[in-house]
């Protein structure tokens, strides 16, 4: 008999057409029977037709069902009686299907196995089923490709495009003409850190020659857009000046963001010499007169950049020859010392002010500048050092003290091993 035919013409529990009779074990341990029909169920499983095609077979075939798989067992004696064409539809959701499919799969449905998949594979999955899909399909062999080409990993060369366009789009400068191109920015970004993260799992795409020039490009591009941004806010009238703060702002966050990413992929070298080159220029025009005493928010996050560079270098994850570590800290230095009083004076008179160094940045930087400092030719610590106790209104912040005092211990330690050496080399003279 034709199945449709066979589908319309016979109903599942219905007694009076029924010549075989299914029975699960339900959960309570008991079986529950179902009036079945054996053309159907010949025509529609292997596994029935196996078992009704001996000459003595009952007339009732006993299914064992687990308290997991009761449900299943009776959705799929139900879809036996569906014609064809109205499984899909009637497989409901995605935890259905997968029990479905792994029951059909134990009864040789093959019609309603082919279903289940194509159902899987076209359907949204959440996490937590995406791991069951696996379990349910893993054994299936070609027949669950359409499934598995959803989770298997992808080309390296479409996996680095997808890369590129994401770095592209989270370093456009200005963010995208869109309504929604700030959070379509925003979420390019996490993205781009997602794929470079390296926890328990392996990183999606690592950095190789192609992606580090778009990256360097992007980085030139970004801190140009800042320099000309700065450059055209002094020609700005006062009220344009406020308006334009908001703009720099999002351009120096977005290079803020270029140095949390750069490290993953080893270009954190490039940030660092490209802020060393920019620095002094940037600072000509943010003590411009006319800024004095204003955009705060620029200032401390102009800090709050550097305070990444600083620990950069001044940790050793970043090395530099001598002379540009020496650049680096004469050119931020004074600006440092001279902007943390001002911004303590204008949080104590003004209720609300909200700009401030924190106690973590703050601890960031005199760290950073101990660890740097000492790490320098000694004259060069001499130099830096005398200029800060120089200046004895300033010396609060940051406190240097620990690297004048190793200063010290290693200065006259360095003077008793010249005097040691001098002593030796008279001693081997009056030897002769």
């Amino acid at each position: 008999m034709d199945k449709s035919i066979a589908a319309k013409t016979y109903k599942l529990g219905d007694q009076s057409t029924s010549d075989i009779v299914i029975c699960f074990k339900n959960r309570e341990g008991r079986p529950e029977c179902f009036y079945s029909h054996s053309s159907i169920l010949i025509n529609r499983s292997k596994f029935f037709a196996s078992q009704l095609s001996h000459p003595n077979s009952s007339t009732c075939i006993e299914i064992f069902c687990s308290e997991f798989d009761y449900d299943d067992h009776v959705n799929l004696l139900r879809l036996l009686y569906l014609p064809g064409e109205l499984v899909l539809e009637s497989l409901g959701s995605v935890k259905s299907a997968i029990g479905i499919l792994q029951t059909a799969v134990a009864l040789h449905c093959e019609e309603i196995t082919h279903s289940c998949i194509q159902y899987l594979e076209a359907v949204p999955w959440e996490d937590k089923e995406e791991e069951q899909i696996l379990k349910a399909v893993t054994k299936l062999g070609p027949i669950a490709m359409p499934i598995l080409a959803r989770i298997q990993p992808v080309d390296l060369t479409a996996t680095k495009n997808v890369f590129v366009a994401a770095v592209r789009f989270a370093m456009s400068i200005g963010g995208p003409h869109t309504p929604f191109g700030d959070e379509l920015k925003t979420s390019a970004r996490e993205q781009v850190e997602y794929m470079l993260g390296e926890d328990e799992e392996t990183p999606l795409v690592t950095a190789d020659h192609e992606l580090k020039s778009v990256v360097r490009i992007g980085l030139s591009n970004i801190c140009s857009s800042f320099e000309s941004e700065l450059s055209s806010l002094l020609l700005e009238s006062e009220l344009a000046c406020e308006t334009a703060e908001d703009k720099i702002l999002q351009t120096l966050s977005d290079i803020e963001w270029m140095s949390n990413i750069l490290p993953k992929m080893d270009l954190m070298k490039d940030f660092v010499s490209k802020w060393i080159e920019i620095s002094a220029g940037v600072l000509g025009m943010v003590e411009d007169k006319k800024l004095d005493c204003a955009m705060w928010g620029l200032k401390v996050k102009l800090i709050e950049v550097t305070s990444k560079v600083l620990e950069a270098v001044g940790y050793g994850s970043v090395i530099l020859p001598a002379p540009c570590r020496v650049q680096l800290l004469k050119t931020w230095l004074p600006y440092i010392r001279k902007i943390k009083p001002l911004l303590d004076l204008k949080g104590n008179k003004e209720m609300g002010f909200p700009y401030k160094m924190s106690e973590d940045l703050c601890q960031s930087i005199e760290g950073a500048m101990v660890a740097l400092i000492l790490a320098l030719p000694s004259n060069d610590q001499a130099d830096i050092l005398g200029d800060w106790m120089s200046r004895t209104e300033e010396t609060l912040f940051p406190d240097l003290s620990e690297a004048f005092e190793v200063w010290c211990y290693r200065t006259k330690s360095a003077k008793r091993r010249l005097v040691q050496g001098l002593d030796n080399v008279n001693n081997a003279t009056v030897s002769l």
